[in-house]
């Protein structure tokens, strides 16, 4: 969208990247995140974790958002969203 001004708080209030890291040892495999990612950004994998369940995966991570919902809905806490650039 192009904005015939800045607003001030853009910098502030712009989505920055984020990296969401899935956890196989606690994912348990509920989809609550594939189910509600905003974006359709995680999908279900075919691998299974230590704990014989099919494990959620990130299937595209451009179109991932950085709201943080798939870490609040997650009831194991296997999601961690971190704020900032890629880390390899």
């Amino acid at each position: 969208m192009k904005l015939w001004r800045t607003p001030f708080d853009q910098e502030e209030k712009a989505t920055k990247p984020a990296t969401v890291l899935i956890d196989k040892e606690r994912c348990k495999g509920c989809g609550y995140c594939v189910e509600f990612c905003p974006k359709e950004a995680l999908k279900m994998s075919d691998e299974l974790g230590p704990k014989g369940y099919t494990i959620a995966r990130v299937a595209d991570k451009s179109k991932c958002l950085g709201c943080g919902l798939c870490e609040i809905i997650c009831p194991e806490f296997a999601i961690i969203l971190e704020q900032g650039e890629d880390k390899k």
